[in-house]
C-alpha cells in the first residue's frame, strides 16, 4: 500500500520558528501599542452560529463563508424534496455553524451578548485568524490574521486621532519610515455627489474616481459616463481631480466647493477638528494625507475613513477603518457608533521582509547550549542550566552523549550564540567555559559571573 504524500489545504500555510518568531515581532509591537493606549483584549470563538454571520457581509460574503457540517449524521433532516430543491434548502438542515469572516461581526455580537457588563466607552482589540473561501492567489490566504482594535459607545474625534497615533506609532517601532495614512470622511463623499447633482450615488462614483491613479482622468470620465453621470455632473468634478495642494490647501477650496452641502461641510468640519487635536497632542501632520477621493466601506462607514500604504513596496495598503454609526443594529441593539481600524499582518510582514527590516537577532532563539563529554559532565551540566533558566536564561543541554563536534554543530543551525563546554576542569573548579561561536573566542568564568553579564 502505498503512503500518501500530506499536504495542506489550499490558501493556508504552515508558520516555522523563524516566521513565527518574526510574526511575533509584528504582532507584540501591534499589541504594545494597543495596550499602551488603553484598548483590551478580546477572543471570540473561531465558530459562529451561520444565524450570526450570514447576511452581515452581503451576497458575495455569504458564498465565501465557510460552513462546518453538523457532527453526527448530519444528512438526517435532508428530504428528497430538498435535494431536487437544491443547496440552498439543504444548508440550513445540514449546517448550523460557520468559521468567522472577520472580527467585527463577532465583537458586535460580544458587545450585545454583554452590554450589562461592559463600561462604556469599550476599547477592545482582537488578534485571531480568520477563513474565507476565496481564490487563493498571491498575498490572498483562506485563512489569515486579522489584527483589530475598536472602541464603541462615543463620538469623540479622540478616537479617530488615536488610531492615526497607534499607526505612526507601530510603523515607527517597526522601522518603517516611508508611508501615508490617507484620510477622508464619508460625509464628504456624501457631500461631493450632492453638489454635482447626484445626491446618494458616491458609492458609483468613488469606484469610478478611485482608478484615477491606475486610468486617468480621461477614462474615468467614460466611464462615469457609461454609468449614465450627467455631463454637467463630470464637468463639475473635474477641479477636485487636480486637488494637489497640501491638507490646508484642500480643505480650503472643499469648504467653498462644498458650500451647498450642509453634510458636506460637517466632514471638513470634523477633519479641521482632527488636524487642530493632532496639532495640540504636539504631533505633526507627517505622513498624514487628506484625500477627498479615498473610499471603502462605503454600506457601513459614516464618518472618518482611514488607509495606510507602505511606499516603494509591492503591497497595497496595510491598515485600513473607519467610523461607523450603528455597529451592533444588526443584533437589535441601536445607535452604538464607534470606530475601529486593522492592521494586515501577513501584509506586513511581507513588507518588512521587502524592506529588510527584520531584525537580525531572533530574539526567541535559545542563547546558550550546554555540552559535555561523558555522564558526569551531563550531571554537572544539569545543575549549571537549572541556574541559568533560573535566572531567566534560555538554555539547553545537548541531550544525547556524543562528540562536541556534533554537538557544537546542532548549535550552529539552531543559531545558538554561545556554547558552554564542560570539562573535567571546570567541573572541578566549579566554573564554566564560555565560547561565542561567531568570534570563537572563549573566556572561564564562575557561573555567578557568568549570569551577571548576561543578565
Amino acid at each position: 500500500m502505498s503512503v500518501q504524500k500530506p499536504s495542506l489545504p489550499k490558501g493556508t500555510r504552515d508558520f516555522g520558528p523563524l516566521q513565527m518568531a518574526r510574526r511575533n515581532f509584528i504582532l507584540d509591537t501591534i499589541k504594545d501599542t494597543f495596550k499602551l493606549f488603553g484598548f483590551q483584549q478580546l477572543e471570540t470563538p473561531a465558530m459562529e452560529n451561520l444565524s450570526t454571520l450570514t447576511g452581515k457581509y452581503g451576497d458575495e460574503g455569504d458564498q465565501l463563508l465557510f460552513k462546518i457540517l453538523n457532527s453526527g449524521d448530519f444528512l438526517k433532516n435532508v428530504s428528497k424534496g430538498d435535494l431536487d430543491a437544491g443547496a440552498q434548502s439543504i444548508l440550513p438542515k445540514v449546517s448550523e455553524k460557520g468559521l468567522r469572516y472577520d472580527l467585527t461581526v463577532p465583537f458586535a455580537r460580544y458587545v450585545v451578548m454583554n452590554r450589562n457588563e461592559i463600561s462604556f466607552p469599550f476599547k477592545r482589540f482582537q488578534v485571531q485568524p480568520v477563513w474565507r473561501a476565496d481564490r487563493p492567489q498571491r498575498g490572498r490566504y483562506r485563512e489569515f490574521y486579522q489584527c483589530d482594535a475598536d472602541v464603541v459607545g462615543t463620538d469623540s474625534l479622540l478616537c479617530e486621532l488615536e488610531i492615526i497615533l497607534m499607526i505612526k506609532r507601530v510603523f515607527s517601532k517597526l522601522g518603517i519610515k516611508d508611508y501615508h495614512i490617507k484620510i477622508n470622511n464619508r460625509k464628504i463623499l456624501t457631500g461631493l455627489s450632492e453638489v454635482i447633482g447626484e445626491a446618494g450615488r458616491e458609492g458609483e462614483l468613488c469606484v469610478a474616481i478611485d482608478k484615477l491613479d491606475k486610468i486617468g482622468w480621461e477614462k474615468v470620465q467614460e466611464e462615469l459616463a457609461q454609468r449614465n453621470f450627467s455631463p454637467y455632473a463630470i464637468e463639475k468634478l473635474s477641479p477636485i481631480v487636480n486637488l494637489m495642494t497640501g491638507n490646508e490647501g484642500r480643505l480650503d477650496f472643499l469648504k467653498k466647493y462644498l458650500a451647498a452641502s450642509e453634510t458636506g461641510l460637517n466632514g471638513i468640519a470634523e477633519l479641521e477638528e482632527l488636524f487642530s487635536m493632532l496639532q495640540t497632542y504636539g504631533e505633526d501632520q507627517e505622513h498624514v494625507d487628506f484625500d477627498v477621493v479615498l473610499a471603502r466601506g462605503l454600506s457601513y462607514y459614516t464618518g472618518a475613513i482611514f488607509e495606510a500604504k507602505v511606499n516603494h513596496v509591492s503591497i497595497g495598503s496595510v491598515s485600513g477603518g473607519g467610523r461607523y454609526d450603528n455597529l451592533t443594529g444588526v443584533f437589535g441593539l441601536e445607535g452604538v457608533s464607534g470606530v475601529g481600524f486593522s492592521f494586515g499582518v501577513d501584509r506586513l510582514y511581507d513588507v518588512l521582509e521587502e524592506l529588510g527590516l527584520f531584525p537580525e537577532e531572533n530574539p526567541e532563539n535559545t542563547k546558550v547550549l550546554l555540552t559535555y563529554f561523558d555522564t558526569k559532565g551531563f550531571g554537572y551540566g544539569l545543575k549549571v542550566l537549572n541556574e541559568l533558566r533560573s535566572a531567566g536564561i534560555a538554555a539547553e543541554l545537548y541531550p544525547d552523549q556524543t562528540k562536541i563536534k556534533k554537538q557544537l554543530t546542532y548549535a550552529d543551525k539552531k543559531q545558538i550564540p554561545f556554547v558552554i563546554i564542560l570539562g573535567d576542569n571546570e567541573i572541578e573548579a566549579g566554573n564554566v567555559s564560555v565560547k561565542e561561536l561567531s568570534s570563537g573566542q572563549q573566556e572561564t568564568l564562575s557561573l555567578e559571573e557568568l549570569v551577571k553579564k548576561w543578565k
